[in-house]
């Protein structure tokens, strides 16, 4: 069974937003799409570059870096969906987020 950790308020995340969040000490990107969480790996597949800063469009978010765009719902790449970031389970209790990995 997975171990949630409380990563910040549900508030702090608005609709069609992204943050990068700590969760024992790794990167973790999360994103509220219509009112749903998704957490996904912060660091993109290319070169490192921090997903949680990216521009979120519907569930896709893009990276900053250089583009590449992945689906938060599943961490899949949307040109190569072969290619995927890990993604981790969310749980909301009450306002609070959480995350395991």
């Amino acid at each position: 069974m997975a171990d949630f950790v409380k990563v910040c308020k549900t508030g702090d995340i608005p609709t069609g937003a992204g943050k990068t969040v700590d969760v024992d000490g790794k990167p973790v990107a999360v994103f509220n799409v219509n009112g749903n969480f998704y957490a996904i790996s912060d660091t993109c597949l290319h070169r490192g570059g921090p997903l949680g800063e990216g521009e979120l469009d519907g569930k896709v978010v893009t990276c900053p870096w250089h583009g590449w765009r992945y689906d938060v719902t599943t961490g899949a790449n949307e040109m190569n969906p072969a290619v995927v970031v890990e993604k981790y389970q969310v749980k909301v209790e009450g306002d609070d987020l959480l995350v395991a990995i």
